[in-house]
C-alpha cells in the first residue's frame, strides 16, 4: 500500500472513530443494529454461492453486536424495558448460533427483521432527543469493529 493511500486510510480511520465516539448513546446503538442488518445481509448473500467462511464471519460479526448490545443494558436504570431487551437479545444470540451451525437462511431473515424493528424503535427515541444535547465523553473501544 503506498504511503498516500496509508495516510488516506489512517485519516478515514480517525474520523470513523472520532465519529463514533461524539455521537449520543441512542445514536450509536441505532449504528450498532445498522451494523448488524447489514453483516446479516452479506450473510444471506453468501449463501446461494456456499461461500459459507464469509457466512460464518458475518454471522459471528452480527453475533459480537448483539452481545455488546446484551453488555450495555443497564438492568437497574431499565428495569422492565431491560430485562425485555434482554429476553430478545439472549434469543437472538441463540437463534443467529443456530443459523451459523445450519446455514439457515430463514433463521438469519427472522432475525434481520427483529433487528429491523428494534432499530425502529431506537431511531424514534433518537428523533425525540434534544438536538442541542452535549456530545458525552469519548467511548473506550469494546474490540470489534461495526464497519466490516
Amino acid at each position: 500500500m503506498s504511503l498516500a493511500r496509508k495516510t488516506a486510510y489512517s485519516g478515514y480511520n480517525e474520523y470513523k472513530v472520532n465519529e463514533i465516539s461524539t455521537v449520543s448513546q441512542v445514536k450509536l446503538i441505532v449504528m450498532l443494529f445498522d451494523g448488524a442488518v447489514r453483516f446479516l445481509g452479506i450473510a444471506m448473500e453468501n449463501m446461494t454461492p456456499r461461500k459459507y467462511d464469509v457466512v460464518n464471519q458475518n454471522i459471528i460479526k452480527a453475533q459480537d453486536i448483539v452481545t455488546e448490545l446484551l453488555l450495555s443494558l443497564n438492568m437497574e436504570e431499565g428495569k422492565e424495558v431491560a430485562n425485555n431487551l434482554m429476553s430478545i437479545y439472549i434469543y437472538l444470540k441463540k437463534r443467529l448460533l443456530e443459523a451459523n451451525m445450519k446455514k439457515d437462511k430463514k433463521i438469519l431473515e427472522e432475525c434481520t427483521k427483529i433487528l429491523k424493528e428494534l432499530k425502529s424503535s431506537w431511531e424514534e427515541m433518537e428523533k425525540k432527543e434534544p438536538s442541542n444535547q452535549i456530545p458525552q465523553a469519548p467511548r473506550t473501544s469494546t474490540g470489534f469493529s461495526i464497519k466490516g
